[in-house]
């Protein structure tokens, strides 16, 4: 079974019991004005999340791991999503349930160890991310793993009865390489 150990928490394989966890678990944050919300899904509503989950495992187009703190408490998840493998190409996406798990570190240890993943073990060259415009966490976090601004879809997403720019944000392998290097102080 694959598991990726960073300093806090480790990414494994997501159980049919770790999707009803992180159902049971999802919080809403009203002062985060880029918080999506979950209301009116039921817990039987995780059973077709894992389902979804393994069908795209086997056509090989997402992997969608689980973000455990190293006691083994599930916290959230992280996904390598569209997988190209002709164009070497994919997106990264991150979701932690409950609000005292996020702002903590948690999130960052995570996208990068699927980001190591997805460039030196799948063969990625390009990991792509999109965030709103008023997610100053998830954008902090992104250039914070080396993601390059590309660009910004004006007005493309109505979220929360407001229209919202996309921020969209690319990350080459040679310059995660580079990061890699400065991260870890490894290279000459």
């Amino acid at each position: 079974m694959l598991k990726l150990q960073g300093k806090d928490i480790y990414l494994a394989a997501l159980e049919r019991n770790d999707c009803k966890k992180l159902y049971q678990d999802a919080e809403y944050n009203p002062a985060d004005p880029a918080d999506s919300t979950l209301f009116g899904y039921s817990i039987e509503k995780s059973d077709d999340w894992y389902e979804e989950i393994q069908k795209l495992l086997r056509e090989n187009e997402n992997i969608r791991l689980g973000i455990f703190l190293n006691d083994g408490t599930i916290i959230g998840d992280v996904a390598l999503q569209g997988i190209d493998s002709i164009n070497r190409s994919c997106s990264v996406g991150i979701g932690i349930a409950k609000i005292e798990n996020r702002s903590k570190g948690y999130g960052k240890q995570a996208v990068r160890l699927m980001l190591d993943y997805g460039f030196n073990n799948i063969g990625m060259e390009r990991i792509t991310a999109e965030t709103l415009e008023v997610n100053f966490a998830s954008q902090k976090a992104l250039e914070g793993a080396g993601f390059v601004l590309e660009g910004r879809a004006r007005k493309a997403s109505y979220f929360r009865g407001k229209k919202y720019d996309v921020m969209h944000y690319g990350l080459l392998a040679e310059e995660w390489n580079l990061a890699v290097c400065g991260i870890k102080k490894l290279c000459s």
